[in-house]
């Protein structure tokens, strides 16, 4: 009830207050969801490392004194195919393009842990971007704590943005002392592309520095021990980004204003992200109440919570036809909160697998989930989960 009431309450606008609406797009699982949760201090969007976790667009809000956020948190970008594969709702195809319309920026994330993807952006991706080319756009390059060579970001960056970040052509130097004889670590400092506040106007460059630098300080693990590395940007003739391009044999996107490089999951460099965005927003009325963290009801934030759980220990494509029930929503008498749900499946082979040995397997479900609902709500939960054959 409280959470309906802020939402239809009237938003209670600041002296000058800011606005700035952001559209997350990416492949499936490039960690889209984890990036908003930690944008937002708090869980509320679902997270599992199987792919279409997130099933509809949800939108979380962070206000800080004058300025609010609204994260557009969307399904990943998928094809008509994949998504007949996983049984998955129209609304996945339709949904991230609909929050494009509303957004102000766009990031892009890009996992840069998968060696099959990272070196090009998605055909759905580029599809988007260059339908709504107006609408300005930055790079994010997501788990970089997974690479172990970090010298891969610098060609990732190259290829991504077709070397031109800003209107600025980007050139690397580097210049290799190859020692194979030493094991030792040499530290490699990449700075971002930072907004403009930020930078020497006299100098665009993202270079290695002897002192850790604002930005991603990035362990070089490798063999090779480099003497010189950077990215410089010179000013250039960008191309234009003003309508659809050919996307035939289109790999990056030249028109990204910044990019960043951090690891969402473990929250690295998320700060320094929120701190860039903050500063984009622009002068406009609030859409939500200052008490609003998600346009979520409870019970979806419940409902997406027991999925992820679902997701997470299920095999393959069997949590893709559980359906949900909820069958008792209430709070009790020391004010903890009592909830019980159905999760029905279509085969009984998914029942016996969903139950587990002796339970198992329900048992940590609704344990984990209800651990989370209980971070999330900031109360004590009772989760009960129960499994049933389809009728």
């Amino acid at each position: 009830e409280e959470q309906a009431r802020l939402i239809r309450d009237q938003p209670d606008q600041p002296q000058n207050p800011k606005v700035l609406r952001i559209a997350i797009i990416g492949a499936p699982n490039a960690g889209k969801s984890t990036l908003s949760n930690q944008l937002l201090g708090r869980k509320v969007f679902p997270v599992s490392k199987k792919v279409h976790t997130t099933r509809c667009k949800a939108r979380g809000v962070v206000t800080y004194e004058d300025t609010q956020l609204i994260i557009l948190d969307t399904p990943g970008l998928t094809s008509p195919f994949k998504a007949k594969r996983h049984k998955l709702d129209k609304a996945m195809l339709t949904d991230p393009w609909d929050s494009m319309k509303h957004a102000d920026l766009v990031l892009v994330l890009v996992d840069v842990s998968d060696h099959w993807t990272r070196n090009s952006l998605s055909k759905e991706v580029l599809k988007c971007l260059s339908q709504f080319p107006q609408i300005p756009s930055v790079l994010v390059l997501n788990k970089v704590d997974l690479l172990k060579n970090k010298f891969i970001l610098l060609e990732l960056v190259t290829e991504l943005t077709e070397g031109i970040v800003n209107g600025k052509k980007l050139e690397v130097r580097s210049a290799f002392k190859h020692n194979s004889s030493s094991s030792a670590k040499s530290p490699l400092q990449i700075t971002q592309a930072f907004p403009l506040e930020n930078r020497d106007p006299e100098s665009h460059c993202v270079q290695e520095t002897d002192q850790a630098q604002e930005g991603s300080s990035l362990d070089n693990t490798s063999d090779m021990r480099a003497s010189e590395s950077s990215l410089v940007t010179e000013e250039a003739e960008g191309p234009k980004c003003s309508g659809p391009r050919d996307l035939k044999n289109t790999k990056g996107w030249p028109c990204f204003q910044e990019i960043f490089m951090l690891a969402a999951r473990h929250g690295e460099e998320v700060d320094t992200l929120k701190r860039y965005l903050l500063m984009q927003a622009k002068p406009g009325p609030w859409e939500f109440h200052s008490g609003v963290l998600t346009s979520q009801s409870p019970q979806e934030i419940c409902d997406n919570i027991i999925r992820e759980k679902v997701l997470e220990y299920l095999p393959l494509e069997v949590p893709y036809g559980v359906v949900q029930v909820t069958e008792m929503w209430e709070e009790g008498p020391s004010g903890e909160l009592l909830i019980v749900q159905n999760l029905l499946v279509p085969r009984k082979s998914h029942m016996m697998m969903l139950i587990g040995r002796g339970g198992k397997v329900i048992s940590r479900i609704a344990q984990e989930a209800g651990q989370d609902l209980m971070n999330v709500f900031l109360c004590d939960v009772r989760l009960k989960l129960k499994v049933d054959m389809k009728s």
